[in-house]
């Protein structure tokens, strides 16, 4: 199987305050760190909802500002036109990606983690159905995308993801040393 991996880096980062991509950790940004962290798991890796110097960087579909679901619509696209079979996402301020996660995310159909949806496996044969969904009026809630494809829900809780939201939340992780 063909993956390709897709950071959701195109949110405002409202509660952190600044960029949260650029914010470091250990000396690097929580977006190389994302990219580094599921790299090995997929054939390439691109940056969704912005450019990136030196990354593959894709425009949110079909426009900016549309959340993590215009990141993964773009990741979609550009999946399917190049020949991968699905799309494995993370978020940008993730910057650990579990052993063994991509193995329990992959499947015949789309899953997402429970509780850290940004984490997902989407198969590129969703592109136009995701183009219809954002078509529709107030249908930018990624819970409501995972309503309408039946996305499965892995529930492990082993595999426990950073939630860095604020700028206290990256210190508490850079703190605990991961």
């Amino acid at each position: 199987m063909r993956l390709l991996g897709a950071i959701l880096a195109g949110g405002r980062s409202s509660r952190f305050g600044s960029d949260k991509a650029a914010a470091m950790l250990d000396g690097r940004t929580l977006l190389d760190h994302a990219a580094a962290s599921i790299a090995p798991h997929v054939e390439a890796v691109v940056v969704c909802g912005r450019i990136v110097e030196g990354m593959i960087g894709l425009s949110d579909r079909p426009a900016p500002d549309m959340g993590p679901l215009g990141g993964l619509n773009a990741a979609l696209h550009h999946a399917a036109a190049r020949g991968y079979d699905a799309v494995l996402t993370t978020g940008c301020d993730v910057p650990d990606y579990p052993e063994g996660l991509a193995e329990a995310l992959i499947g015949d159909s789309a899953a997402v983690l429970k509780g850290q949806q940004l984490a997902g496996f989407w198969p590129s044969s969703l592109a136009d159905e995701l183009d219809a969904h954002l078509a529709e009026d107030n249908n930018r809630s990624i819970y409501g995308w995972i309503e309408r494809v039946g996305a499965r829900i892995i529930d492990r809780p082993e595999y426990v993801l950073p939630n860095i939201n604020r700028p206290e939340d990256l210190a508490a992780l850079e703190k605990s040393g991961r």
